[in-house]
């Protein structure tokens, strides 16, 4: 079986963004577009009893990348993200619980349970979480790594923009799917350049 969360030491466990990555997909016509947040940091916060755990992450808005200035720039725009109000998408993990998984399961598996805010609308989010271990870095630092995914309706934030197509089509689906890659450094560490 894979690590489990109590293979982690209590405290404070900052997030590395240069070995993380928070990508997304949204469907627009009949295939998926892929982008990224590449501006974001937060903090895990691991408590005797793991599964009372907590985290917290902040996402900058503005850096959105789905590798065309032209659509990043219209998203950035008060029919998406309006990022100019809310320039700062918010993450607090309130807890742990176990999640229920097939056997090809590669780690144990738990949801991540915390509120997610976006342009001032906060709902709860449940993300399936993965553990992969705890190693040490060349660096003389601590590393905990963990795998993350969620699906949110865009719409549960007031993000409702988008162009009727034929029929009863439109452009843009609802559902974005949120994928996290986390390295997170025990306190006391300092991450390299």
């Amino acid at each position: 079986m894979g690590a489990e969360v109590s293979d982690l030491e209590a405290g404070r466990w900052t997030i590395d963004p240069v070995h993380s990555e928070i990508t997304f997909t949204i469907r627009h016509l009949m295939t998926t577009v892929r982008g990224s947040f590449p501006d974001f940091g937060g903090e895990v916060v691991i408590a005797d009893d793991p599964l009372d755990s907590t985290a917290r992450a902040e996402i900058r808005m503005g850096s959105i990348d789905t590798r065309s200035p032209e659509r990043d720039e219209h998203v950035r725009s008060a029919d998406f993200l309006d990022v100019r109000r809310h320039p700062v998408m918010m993450f607090a993990g309130t807890g742990l619980e176990r999640a229920t998984v097939g056997r090809r399961a590669r780690a144990p598996r738990y949801h991540l349970v915390g509120d997610l805010t976006i342009k001032n609308v906060t709902r709860p989010v449940r993300l399936l979480t993965e553990f992969h271990g705890v190693d040490s870095d060349p660096w003389g630092g601590v590393r905990a790594g963990f795998t993350a995914t969620a699906s949110i309706s865009r719409r549960d934030f007031g993000i409702e923009f988008n162009v009727p197509l034929q029929g009863d089509r439109v452009m843009l689906g609802d559902e974005i799917a949120i994928s996290l890659e986390i390295q997170a450094l025990r306190a006391g560490a300092e991450a390299p350049a």
